[in-house]
């Protein structure tokens, strides 16, 4: 999908391309390769760059193009990791100004819409990465609170019940928070180097700036507490279980050893000696009087250790 958005009161799409308009492609076909490489020449290895999927937010010139790639959040459609975070990338050179996702993304629509209501200006290139910058740090946020959603249902599933399934639920919701935490310090580093670029430096609107440090600053910390109640909660439902099967090891010994008194009276009664009550025709139900009077002081014994 192409598209292409110009400055009038926010950010208003456009049919075809002008001087200073952004254009953004998302999930670019080979269509619109041909395009960005032929018609626009952005250099191929910056479209490859982005293209891969665990490319690392940074800042790269090159022939006068400035590539900056960041992370953004998205909900992935897979059952097992249900966030994810993937490379978007933003080139420019003179009157171009290009980004490119390969993944459907919310955040677009999203800060395209949140412009026209507030009524902002893209001043320039390093102002269109600070804007989005700032909108992927609340769309963290927004994911953030999903994922903490998830995170409950799981913990009151886990109360009624544990099942492997609650717990695997936790450990997919593991692996979000690794990739959020990393891509936000990522985007953080790439956010202090844009800001503390000499030859633009004096350019960036300071409220900006503020709003862009608050808002990833907010992120990673509420990603951080997120992540750290969820280690918790894992960490107590590892030793509810682990005591739990203390427990059941505990008492099936103690049936065991209840179970073992009646038997060895029996085997030795059962031995071929003379015992006393190899004639005797009460002889069983003595055998039987006295398994049942040491197995009851047995289970006596354990009721009173606790160990029933």
């Amino acid at each position: 999908m192409k598209a292409f958005y110009t400055n009038n009161n926010g950010l208003v799409e456009i049919q075809k391309w002008t001087s200073n308009c952004w254009i953004h492609i998302e999930s670019p076909t080979e269509t619109d390769k041909n395009y960005l490489l032929e018609e626009l020449q952005i250099p191929e290895a910056f479209y490859n760059d982005i293209e891969d999927i665990d490319e690392r937010p940074r800042i790269e010139i090159e022939d006068g193009w400035t590539l900056i790639i960041m992370r953004i959040p998205i909900k992935s459609g897979d059952v097992k990791i249900p966030f994810h975070t993937v490379p978007l990338g933003i080139i420019f050179k003179d009157d171009i100004c290009v980004t490119i996702s390969f993944y459907e993304t919310e955040i677009i629509a999203d800060f395209v819409s949140y412009s026209q209501r507030k009524n902002i200006e893209i001043e320039d290139n390093f102002n269109l990465v600070l804007r989005l910058l700032l909108s992927s740090s609340v769309w963290y946020l927004k994911y953030l609170k999903q994922i903490n959603q998830k995170i409950k249902l799981a913990e009151d599933n886990l109360e009624k019940s544990i099942k492997n399934e609650e717990l695997q639920a936790l450990l997919q919701i593991e692996k979000c928070f690794v990739f959020f935490i990393t891509s936000l310090k990522a985007n953080d580093v790439l956010f202090q180097r844009i800001k503390n670029l000499k030859a633009h430096k004096a350019n960036y609107d300071p409220e900006l700036l503020e709003d862009v440090e608050i808002e990833l600053n907010q992120a990673q910390d509420t990603a951080n507490i997120y992540n750290n109640i969820l280690t918790g909660m894992m960490d107590a439902y590892a030793s509810v279980i682990s005591n739990n099967m203390n427990n059941i090891m505990k008492q099936m010994t103690s049936i065991s050893i209840i179970l073992m008194i009646p038997t060895l009276i029996a085997s030795l009664y059962g031995m071929n000696v003379p015992n006393g009550l190899e004639e005797s025709k009460y002889g069983i139900w003595i055998l039987l009087l006295i398994s049942i009077i040491l197995s009851s002081f047995g289970v006596f014994l354990f009721k009173r250790r606790r160990w029933f």
